[in-house]
């Protein structure tokens, strides 16, 4: 009994962190659930996808490279390319993560954009259980993925309109994500870091290979002045 209120106070702690996330992944997802059934596909496919995948970047180029001839390698390839930033996700994420037991298998799998976010930034109560809290922000953003690509799949033959731009909205999240942590920081130092290291890199690199890049400058600037970062209280 005592579990469950534990359980019940995190997922009551959790959800309202991911109302953003839920109205821009059921938007995407019922777009990219759309995508999969006019590409030929049934609804259980994105589906399944959403529920194994769950990467929605991967998910898109996924349906090009379902069509396209057999070609594991070059998938193989692509999928390391498109998800590498994860890489530099689960570093950043290691000291939250000690100590969760069987939740940080799900944890660890279900890490997205949008629950990293919410995860590392976000001032959970003290009285709430960080790994339960941790847990649902995940479980409820894969379900907001899963149920509306499952949704655009059943009602793809039935809607039909122009998706251009659409991917915009995820974007306009981030930038809402953003903001929102500037104002919790009495110090703008990571900020910084994270903004002057994304222009420089898209300038150096190029739209289409500058995120690795600046995930490698912002976990090497942020390890460099982590101290000094920290007694200035630029840490959230």
């Amino acid at each position: 009994m005592q579990l469950k209120g534990v359980k019940r106070k995190a997922l009551k702690a959790a959800f309202p962190c991911t109302i953003p996330i839920f109205a821009g992944f059921w938007f995407l997802g019922m777009a990219y659930g759309i995508y999969m059934n006019v590409s030929g596909f049934g609804f259980w496919y994105p589906m399944l996808m959403s529920i194994t995948i769950f990467g929605g970047s991967l998910e898109f180029v996924a349906v090009e490279m379902l069509l396209s001839p057999f070609a594991p390698v070059q998938t193989f390839i692509m999928a390391l390319m498109i998800q590498a930033r994860h890489l530099f996700y689960g570093i950043a994420m290691l000291d939250k993560y000690k100590g969760l037991g069987w939740k940080r298998f799900y944890l660890i799998f279900g890490m997205c954009d949008e629950s990293f976010s919410i995860n590392c930034t976000a001032k959970i109560p003290s009285d709430v259980d960080k790994g339960w809290f941790m847990f649902f922000v995940t479980l409820l953003n894969q379900l907001y993925w899963v149920t509306g690509s499952t949704l655009g799949g059943l009602l793809g033959s039935l809607i039909s309109f122009n998706t251009d731009g659409i991917e915009f909205v995820m974007t306009a999240m981030f930038v809402v994500i953003f903001l929102e942590q500037w104002l919790k920081e009495k110090r703008h130092y990571t900020a910084m870091i994270g903004f002057l290291c994304s222009v420089g890199c898209l300038l150096v690199f190029g739209a289409d290979s500058f995120l690795v890049p600046t995930m490698a400058c912002i976990l090497a600037f942020l390890t460099l002045f982590r101290r000094p970062i920290e007694k200035a209280g630029g840490l959230a």
